[in-house]
């Protein structure tokens, strides 16, 4: 992890490379892979999502329509609620056969909810995918093989795809962060 210290001036430093950095190179270091945390050096209070939020603020001032405005506007009116739930929903360590009978079972109740299937019959479907979901995880051609196939039918994003949500969303509560310091700026005016 690369520490960055920010002074009262305002200035970024950064510790591993022992010089002042600005915020468009903590954004490459972040879009290489660097894992990036900021700390005020006076009171020692993690400010990472502050400057998070003030690299898209900047981002969007460059590439007008970074973010949509309806994601926007979406964060504004969630306060964040969203965020934490997406971001504690993609912390939870993959256990990816739970996950995928959970799947079966959520969809399976949304049909009965419909009025698509009746009851009893999403019942022995779920007892039936569910079989046949561990049945093919018993041979070591039906994990292999199945295994990924299943996961994609079912909409179960890969460990790539869940790591790019959460860049999406470190960039979304930035983004917000951003927003929420502007809008108190102003509001102090």
């Amino acid at each position: 992890m690369v520490t960055i210290k920010r002074y009262p001036n305002r200035k970024l430093y950064d510790t591993e490379a022992r010089k002042y950095i600005t915020l468009d190179k903590i954004a490459e270091l972040i879009r290489s892979g660097n894992e990036v945390e900021v700390l005020d050096t006076a009171s020692g209070e993690d400010l990472t999502a502050l400057i998070l939020t003030q690299i898209i603020h900047e981002q969007e001032k460059k590439n007008r329509g970074f973010l949509p405005r309806s994601v926007l506007q979406s964060l504004v009116q969630s306060g964040g609620e969203t965020l934490n739930n997406l971001r504690s929903g993609l912390s939870y360590p993959l256990n990816l056969v739970s996950h995928v009978d959970d799947e079966i079972r959520r969809r399976v109740e949304v049909l009965v909810k419909e009025g698509e299937i009746r009851l009893e019959d999403g019942q022995q479907m779920v007892k039936r995918l569910i079989q046949n979901a561990s049945e093919s995880f018993n041979t070591e051609e039906g994990r292999a093989a199945d295994f990924f196939d299943r996961l994609k039918l079912l909409g179960v994003p890969s460990r790539s795809e869940l790591d790019d949500l959460k860049n999406q969303i470190a960039t979304l509560e930035a983004a917000l962060a951003s927003l929420t310091e502007a809008a108190e700026d102003d509001s102090e005016v």
